[in-house]
């Protein structure tokens, strides 16, 4: 009957028939299969078969699709590149060797651009030399030591530009005593004048805005250099009471330009009385430097930048000793004159000078 026939066996896999003797039914059971079959004995085989080609798809058949892949990407991506790199470099290299040509141009043909690429590139070269000097003294901190690490990075600047500088009279600068530095304020070129005689342990004042400057701000203030607030006038006070306490017990020179800002007409304005206040509160002698006129090979107005020679005279000193606040008008007259006296004298004796100095009625005449 179809209810009581049995299911066919599959013939992939056999069905094994097992016997089980009575008498040990209850405690173990021997199993007993028939010998293999054709199929049996093809099953291992297709198994190890399949598992090969698994493993040759995933360790060899895999990475030459991907490196098929990747050769087709590469072929794609290098058909674009190629084309760039035919385009772009062309296009880069006219356009530079164009640049190159205007910026030529503009150099042989043109004072006023000869004149703002040399100020971009000194500009620039200061700040450059403040970064490598920030490191070095950053290590002692703030200090005025550290002035000297600014100066002697600074020393090269003036043969870049071919300016010649002499310096005379360094001999009037005291040994050991303090004192104040008071020098005329031509352009941002004084520095080069500046670091050529500064003296040890002598920093200057200079307007807060400076400290603001990026790495010639920091480098400033890690060498030691003295900010004041020129709007604030309250404030100006007391940092120059702060730097009067500050040269009796640290043994330092200050550096102050008096006429307190820079002055391109060839002459010296009038001084302010801030420098000479300090020397007075502090008992020390003032040392006045001239540097003669940049005319000759430095004029903004005329927007030209050329090479020359410049004098820097360092003056006796002038001593304040028994001063009070109400000589301090007197005394910073007295200083000026002197001061303008010698920079009329060495800007027209063939070391420095211009059109300004030479004029009757000058700029720098009607102050006086």
């Amino acid at each position: 009957m179809a209810s009581s026939a049995s299911p066919p066996r599959s013939p992939q896999y056999p069905q094994a028939h097992t016997h089980i003797h009575s008498h040990t039914a209850h405690t173990r059971a021997h199993t007993h299969t028939h010998a293999p079959t054709k199929q049996d004995r093809l099953l291992p085989t297709i198994v190890g078969q399949t598992s090969r080609f698994s493993h040759q798809y995933w360790s060899r058949g895999l990475p030459i699709i991907q490196d098929q892949r990747t050769r087709l990407i590469q072929r794609v991506g290098g058909r674009k590149k190629v084309t760039r790199m035919e385009l772009w470099p062309g296009a880069w290299t006219a356009l530079l060797l164009l640049l190159l040509l205007l910026l030529s141009t503009l150099w042989f043909c043109s004072s006023s651009a000869k004149y703002f690429f040399k100020m971009a590139f000194y500009n620039g070269w200061i700040l450059f030399l403040a970064i490598l000097a920030i490191p070095v003294c950053a290590v002692r901190g703030r200090n005025v030591e550290n002035m000297k690490i600014l100066r002697l990075l600074l020393l090269h600047v003036k043969y870049l530009y071919g300016i010649r500088v002499e310096v005379r009279g360094a001999q009037h600068f005291p040994p050991t005593q303090p004192y104040v530095v008071v020098s005329n304020h031509q352009s941002s070129l004084d520095l080069l004048g500046m670091m050529e005689v500064l003296p040890d342990r002598c920093v200057p004042i200079a307007k807060r805005e400076l400290l603001w400057a990026g790495s010639a701000g920091l480098a400033c203030w890690l060498a030691g250099v003295i900010f004041i607030d020129r709007k604030r006038t309250g404030d100006a006070i007391s940092v120059m009471s702060e730097v009067a306490q500050t040269l009796l017990t640290q043994d330092v020179r200050v550096w102050v330009f008096p006429e307190g800002t820079r002055n391109h007409n060839g002459s010296m304005l009038p001084f302010k009385r801030g420098a000479f206040h300090l020397a007075v509160q502090a008992q020390v002698p003032i040392v006045p430097i001239v540097m003669s006129s940049y005319q000759d090979f430095y004029c903004k107005k005329e927007r030209r930048f050329t090479s020359g020679r410049c004098q820097v005279r360092v003056l006796p000193p002038v001593p304040t000793e028994g001063l009070t606040p109400d000589d301090v008008p007197a005394l910073a007259d007295r200083v000026r004159h002197s001061m303008l006296t010698i920079f009329r004298e060495i800007s027209t004796d063939g070391l420095g000078g211009g059109d300004c100095l030479k004029k009757p009625g000058g700029a720098g005449e009607a102050r006086l």
